[in-house]
């Protein structure tokens, strides 16, 4: 890699063990029960939503009611989202004139935001309207960022309690989540965005004038046409790029998403894009510690997510500036470009670079953003891969806002039952016993995203109409359907490119993939947490398994290896590791 590359890392390291106690103690006092900053300005708001909603703020849930209002408040966004996008060609704020969207894109789309997954088979700028953008998409950024941290604080409190019977307040936990820590990010960050260039307005497509007038467009008839002019688009990019990034989100407003230099201009936004879908899933580790009064504990989740995290960014910004190996065999030099060093530039913003673009692939991949600056389909084989991969450890490092630390945590609960049986001692996580219940359901969790994904994509490369919109024949094309599944099962959005997915098929089955990624796995999630809340701690023993060592951390990184290893490992084979071999 070259020098900047790796200053580039560091430089990212560096912020994120700034960013990480300052936050994470911040996000520890929004839901520690006591007065948090910001009391006197956002205790009155939210008083008056409690009072809209007829909520009782000191009123706590079962885990069944928790769950219960996540899904009842889960299927009336679906069902809001759905109806805005398909009545938009009559409501204001279109300036484009875009029409209603077809029924099935307007399912996969309303079922994508609403699962923190922004999985987009469509271009933003011609296909939604700003009404639609504002008030139905950048608002889901929101709500389904604050679910998925209501779920992982739910989570914390079953773990922390003991003898209790409820885990907290839905409603509480998604508001406070909204007005304290994702608004007040999101309005700051946006500003930043601005300030670099990132447009913010309600025009709709400006007509230019292009300034080479020999540009010529080939129909599928085989007539040119010259180009003389050029659509630049506008709308409220620079709001919904903030949450976008903040919430983990990655649905972008524009077809290109951060790869275009309206939302992401220059080598400083990058930069904040990447700490940005960061910064709270390795916060949150830091949070988890303070409440459990045990930071130790904490910083060893945190170690966890950092090595795998660093270990994919490692590897996908070494595969990409090394280039693809097809090229060297040509005889082409890939070591020097005009700008940004050397390295595989196929699909890739030059302003960028190929280690910037590949640290943001594997940072994207190891959270549930989707964001991205480059085609992750022009990866090398094995660049390509390690995205795919990061995905498939369900997303734990650090993963998405609330949904990376669940999986982790959930992940340790099966990291200290192995343990305990591998050296006979008793298995218990921050003094309580795990028992057949609990491990009843932290094997669903774990199988549920496998399944889903790997039987949706096992389907589809046997439908000829599903193989036919393959761009790309092959192990990458296989590589195609596989990531785009991996994709939506994980709720991470991001695509590989060349899968021509805008079909009744592909919308149906990704959009249940989507569902299933979300909601099998979240209510498994409280179901643990009500488990463990009610249990009894019990004093540590020479026979308990220590949590709170660097070896615990080591344990969960090899399990979460090898879970994903052997369940992905044949998928793999199959895609990008036969196509590397192909080389």
């Amino acid at each position: 890699m070259e020098v900047s590359a790796i200053i580039l890392l560091l430089a990212m390291v560096a912020a994120l063990f700034v960013s990480t106690p300052l936050l994470g103690r911040y996000v520890a006092r929004v839901y520690g029960g006591a007065s948090a900053p910001g009391d006197r300005v956002f205790g009155p708001i939210e008083r008056l939503i409690y009072r809209v909603l007829r909520v009782d703020p000191k009123r706590e849930q079962r885990w069944t009611g928790y769950a219960s209002s996540l899904l009842a408040f889960s299927l009336v966004s679906v069902v809001a989202l759905y109806t805005l996008q398909r009545a938009q060609g009559g409501l204001p704020l279109n300036p484009n004139g875009v029409g209603g969207v077809s029924p099935a894109l307007a399912f996969n789309t309303a079922v994508s935001f609403v699962t923190n997954t922004n999985w987009q088979n469509y271009a933003g700028e011609s296909t939604m309207s700003h009404l639609t953008q504002m008030a139905g998409l950048t608002v889901q950024n929101f709500v389904s960022a604050a679910v998925g941290m209501a779920v992982a604080v739910a989570l914390i409190r079953g773990l922390v309690r003991h003898g209790s019977a409820t885990i907290g307040n839905f409603w509480v936990d998604l508001t406070r989540s909204i007005t304290r820590i994702l608004l007040p990010l999101s309005f700051l960050f946006a500003l930043v965005l601005m300030s670099q260039g990132v447009i913010q307005n309600l025009h709709g497509f400006t007509h230019a004038t292009t300034v080479d007038t020999s540009a010529t467009y080939t129909d599928a008839n085989g007539v040119k046409t010259a180009i003389t002019t050029q659509l630049i688009p506008g709308g409220p990019i620079a709001s919904q790029e903030a949450i976008k990034e903040i919430g983990t989100n990655g649905g972008g407003p524009l077809n290109a998403n951060s790869a275009h230099p309206f939302e992401n201009p220059n080598g400083i936004t990058n930069f904040l894009q990447i700490w940005a879908m960061l910064a709270i899933p390795f916060a949150l580790p830091y949070s988890f510690g303070l409440l459990a009064n045990d930071r130790r504990q904490g910083w060893i989740v945190f170690a966890a997510m950092f090595t795998v995290w660093i270990a994919a960014s490692l590897a996908a910004m070494g595969l990409e500036s090394t280039g693809n190996p097809r090229l060297t065999a040509q005889g082409a030099d890939q070591s020097v470009s005009v700008t940004q060093g050397g390295g595989n530039l196929e699909g890739k913003e030059v302003r960028f670079g190929a280690a910037a673009t590949g640290l943001l692939g594997a940072s994207t991949t190891n959270t549930s953003t989707g964001s991205i600056n480059g085609q992750h389909g022009s990866f090398t084989a094995l660049g390509g891969g390690v995205a795919l991969l990061s995905m498939q450890l369900g997303e734990i490092s650090p993963g998405g806002v609330g949904v990376g630390l669940n999986g982790l945590l959930i992940l340790a609960l099966l990291a200290v039952f192995i343990a305990g049986l591998m050296v006979g001692r008793t298995p218990e996580f921050l003094g309580k016993k795990i028992q057949a219940t609990e491990m009843k359901l932290v094997v669903l969790y774990i199988l549920v995203m496998p399944a889903v994904v790997l039987s949706f994509a096992a389907v589809s490369v046997m439908l000829r109409t599903a193989v036919s919109r393959i761009g790309n024949p092959g192990p990458h094309g296989f590589s195609e359907i596989l990531y785009a599944f991996t994709s939506a099962g994980n709720n991470n959005g991001s695509a590989f490119g060349g899968l021509g997915a805008n079909t009744q098929w592909y919308n149906t089955t990704l959009g249940l993939a989507m569902l299933a990624g979300r909601f099998l796995l979240i209510v498994p999630t409280l179901a643990i947490a009500g488990s463990l809340a009610r249990k009894r701690q019990v004093p540590a023993t020479a026979g308990t398994f220590p949590t709170n060592t660097a070896l615990f951390a080591g344990l969960i990184v090899g399990v979460t290896v090898i879970v994903a290893g052997l369940t992905f490992f044949p998928a793999l084979a199959l895609g990008p590791i036969v196509e590397h071999l192909s080389l």
